[in-house]
């Protein structure tokens, strides 16, 4: 049985932004318990054991018990609010949990092994899928789902129907056909044929000389033109004359 995991917390009478400076200079971080049959509680929890659940194997999906005082309700992580610059927690919400009562959690997906798609077929290997949904009681929720892509050959790919997934335990709401891994060809300009490839380089080159070249002689044309409604107008007078 997995060792219970207790975060101290206390409730939080007032708010603000002076208030949530104050409780993280003493460690602790302004946070929401809410969800199940009671109503929202705003509180304080210990940012370090906050932290110890992020960090830990089971990530935000750890259960863990809220000690208000002597009262403790099971609870996970739902949300959090992390400074950009040093990393520090500034707020977290906390999510009600009734043990009896199946939740929609996602859980990460972890491959492991070397695809034989790139070791031997030159492929390259790509994770597209690094998490799935599913529904299960709150002591039933996976840490994560492993799967294993030693076989995954070029061209082929590793779907979410090709995890190992206790049925009787877990449901999965990700559809079966979502793609996790597969191996693909490496894309090189060399594909194409040296001919094509050689006239491709060497077409943009002429249309631009064409192209600057007729330029010029509109230029000129265009100077010409200028010039010539004053003459065709001047041998039009004289043949009058």
């Amino acid at each position: 049985m997995a060792e219970k995991i207790v975060v101290a917390g206390a409730p939080r009478a007032e708010r603000g932004k002076n208030e949530a400076r104050r409780l993280r200079q003493t460690g602790k971080v302004p946070a929401v318990l809410y969800g199940g049959k009671g109503g929202p509680i705003t509180l304080s929890v210990n940012a370090k054991q906050v932290g110890a659940i992020l960090r830990s194997e089971s990530g935000h999906n750890t259960l863990f018990q809220v000690d208000l005082g002597g009262k403790a309700e099971p609870a996970i992580l739902k949300d959090w609010l992390v400074d950009p610059l040093t990393g520090k927690l500034l707020h977290v919400d906390l999510m009600r949990v009734a043990m009896d009562v199946r939740m929609k959690v996602k859980v990460p997906v972890h491959t492991f092994g070397e695809p034989t798609g790139v070791k031997v077929q030159g492929g390259v290997f790509e994770v597209v899928t690094r998490e799935v949904e599913i529904e299960c009681l709150p002591t039933d929720i996976p840490t994560e789902f492993k799967l294993d892509v030693t076989e995954l050959m070029l061209g082929k790919q590793l779907r979410v129907s090709d995890l190992t997934v206790d049925m009787r335990k877990v449901k999965m709401l990700t559809e079966p056909e979502r793609v996790i891994a597969h191996v693909v060809a490496l894309k090189v300009e060399e594909e194409k044929p040296a001919e094509a490839v050689a006239a491709e380089v060497a077409a943009p080159a002429e249309p631009e000389v064409i192209k600057k070249g007729k330029k010029e002689v509109e230029g000129e044309e265009g100077a010409e033109t200028a010039e010539t409604p004053p003459k065709a107008e001047k041998e039009k007078t004289e043949k009058k004359k």
